[in-house]
């Protein structure tokens, strides 16, 4: 006897419903912003913090509930005076910023003039705001003339969903071609400034370009300038300066990195299914969904990830060489952890390994070369034993 209604097939999973597990049924997605995708930049072959981006997890949240929270931001007095510096360089219709863009990536050009274009990018809500700033391109490519746009709002399709992003500035050239500006409050002292923070924002404005290289392939004569202006205060004044980024290499390396966001499911299908990382949860169950992921801790995520005090304690416990620095873990090769390590400096390791050989090898000539110093030091060089002091009887009181 047949019932009725016929029973139907279970429905897959589909993607959204699958992330959105993995968030928790009450977590709202937490949307990437150019900082978050600069930073998977950094280390792209952390599939843990890409699987968390492209998913919309609040790793904020789910450090805390692991135990692990990391404190980012910067202090109010930092964020005071990067605003007056960024202030002072677009007053004046954004003369002088005009001016430094003409001076370091198109001196060939016209100089810009007093009456240099600065629209309105107005708009309701991020959506609108990315419509008028599209508008505002294809209305500056067509006037060939100078155009100044402040904070335009750029949309960018990462993970199947649009991310909405804020540079400080883009400039359009007379000849269409199209360049990001990003003001930073860090010092540029004789003409130099801090290698890291430069890679940071070069990293940083490679997503904006990104960004508007989206938009202008569907403008005719529309050109994104592989170089960005990096826009910094003068030695240790409030006076701009300025120098010229070629973010390239950031850029292929960014692409690579969102091409990987957008298969976001292949990461999703080699989960267990109920896993999740729902903040609610308790600390070990979250632990041991995290640790169900793959993750390429290195010290430099300290200063870009949420989820790097924990990454750094599991690390520690396992012994991973990648604890150390990028740099160690690539010169060891396929020796990941310290105890491997040191095995093969001891002579344990593998003879047919070639890194194995050489870090026996240079023990071996350490302990020659302490062993050669401490034979040639003179008698008077070497530390005197101590002589004995008996204790004082205790107190009798």
């Amino acid at each position: 006897m047949s019932s009725y209604p016929p029973s139907s097939p279970p429905q897959p999973t589909t993607l959204r419903q699958r992330l959105a597990g993995l968030r928790g049924p009450s977590v709202q997605p937490r949307p990437l912003d150019a900082r978050a995708l600069a930073a998977l930049a950094a280390n792209p072959g952390c599939g843990r913090r890409a699987l968390l981006d492209g998913a919309g997890v609040d790793k904020h949240a789910l450090a805390t509930a692991l135990g692990s929270p990391a404190a980012f931001g910067q202090s109010q007095f930092a964020i005071v005076r990067g605003n007056s510096f960024e202030a002072k360089v677009k007053g004046d219709g954004g003369a002088e910023l005009l001016r430094l863009v003409h001076g370091h990536l198109d001196p060939g050009a016209e100089p810009p003039g007093a009456g240099a274009r600065v629209p309105d990018l107005t708009a309701a809500g991020p959506e609108g705001r990315a419509a008028r700033t599209a508008l505002a391109l294809r209305e500056a490519t067509a006037a060939k003339d100078w155009t100044l746009l402040d904070h335009p709002m750029l949309a960018l399709e990462v993970a199947g969903s649009p991310a909405y992003l804020e540079p400080d500035a883009v400039v359009v050239h007379p000849d269409g071609r199209w360049t990001v500006v990003e003001i930073k409050s860090f010092p540029m002292i004789d003409a130099a400034a801090d290698a890291a923070k430069v890679g940071a924002a070069a990293r940083q404005a490679a997503v904006y370009v990104l960004a508007l290289e989206r938009t202008a392939q569907k403008l005719a004569g529309a050109e994104v300038g592989h170089s960005v202006l990096l826009v910094c205060p003068k030695d240790f004044s409030n006076l701009p300066t300025a120098a010229a980024v070629d973010i390239r290499r950031e850029r292929s390396v960014t692409r690579r990195q969102l091409d990987r966001l957008t298969r976001v499911e292949e990461l999703a299908a080699t989960l267990p299914e109920g896993l999740t990382f729902d903040p609610e949860r308790t600390p070990e169950e979250l632990a041991e969904a995290v640790a169900a992921v793959d993750a390429a801790y290195a010290p430099e995520c300290l200063a870009a990830c949420e989820l790097a005090f924990h990454c750094r304690e599991r690390a520690r416990s396992a012994g991973e060489v990648t604890a150390l620095g990028r740099s160690v873990r690539g010169e060891l090769g396929a020796l990941t952890t310290v105890e491997a390590a040191l095995a093969a400096a001891s002579g344990a390791g593998c003879a047919e390994d070639p890194t194995a050989a050489a870090l026996h090898r240079a023990a071996r000539l350490r302990a020659e070369a302490l062993g050669s110093a401490r034979d040639a030091a003179p008698a008077a060089d070497l530390p005197r034993p101590r002589p004995h002091v008996p204790e004082s009887p205790a107190c009798p009181c």
